[in-house]
């Protein structure tokens, strides 16, 4: 489902691709999630798509994307991420997982944003769920990020509690500071990212297949120095 996934947003973009900047624009318009659609009901009847529209772009945006670098970030993310939590959910309890956890990334940037006229693309709110359910159930899991020291990438391995954590830190601090210094730290939605990630903490047991439980070297910093199984 994880590969489906990718495929399928691979699909939408290069089709968003062979659009030209006009026709991208409505499309992003059509089909993105534009918060005062679904929260002002007067600016919904000044735009004039049918009622179930707005519901169904609560689905579509997950899919859309802004650029190259957007599309890239989130698809290596959902593949670093996506398979080993599928693994504990099973291929269609971790798609439908992925949407809610979608969905309700999008709830909270649109109540923050109700009044917000600016689509809102991308499956980052998803894929933050994937990474919150990530964070709890492959803690000790180890991964391997590059830190540039004087242009010389430097390979490292950390925990995954404390680079998903701080990476939650990082959104949080951002979206806070977003509300006070948009010009700044807009053009991001950042409380999807919080919303995703929250969701996807507190709701990846609801779709576990089995009993949830660590694999072995997740109980030590140092199972790799052990002769033990890996996930």
């Amino acid at each position: 489902m994880t590969w489906f996934l990718i495929l399928l947003n691979t699909l939408v973009f290069f089709y968003e691709l062979s659009l030209t900047p006009l026709e991208r624009e409505v499309f992003f318009k059509t089909w993105g999630f534009i918060p005062a659609i679904f929260f002002d009901p007067y600016f919904s009847f000044l735009v004039g798509f049918p009622w179930y529209h707005k519901f169904l772009t609560l689905f579509t945006h997950l899919f859309i994307h802004g650029g190259w670098l957007h599309f890239i970030g989130n698809m290596w993310t959902l593949w670093i991420f996506g398979d080993n939590v599928e693994d504990r959910l099973g291929p269609f309890r971790f798609l439908f997982f992925y949407l809610v956890c979608g969905i309700l990334a999008t709830m909270l940037h649109s109540f923050i944003y109700s009044n917000s006229v600016i689509p809102l693309v991308g499956a980052s709110g998803a894929i933050s769920g994937v990474m919150g359910a990530y964070f709890l159930l492959y803690p000790l899991a180890r991964i391997l990020v590059v830190f540039p020291v004087f242009f010389i990438p430097l390979f490292f391995e950390v925990p995954a509690f404390i680079f998903l954590g701080l990476w939650f830190l990082l959104q949080f601090y951002n979206g806070l500071f977003s509300l006070v210094l948009p010009e700044s730290f807009g053009g991001v939605a950042w409380f999807a990212h919080i919303g995703g990630f929250l969701a996807g903490a507190l709701l990846y047991k609801v779709f576990c297949k089995r009993k949830c439980r660590f694999y072995r070297d997740e109980y030590t910093f140092f199972g790799s120095f052990f002769d033990i199984d890996k996930p």
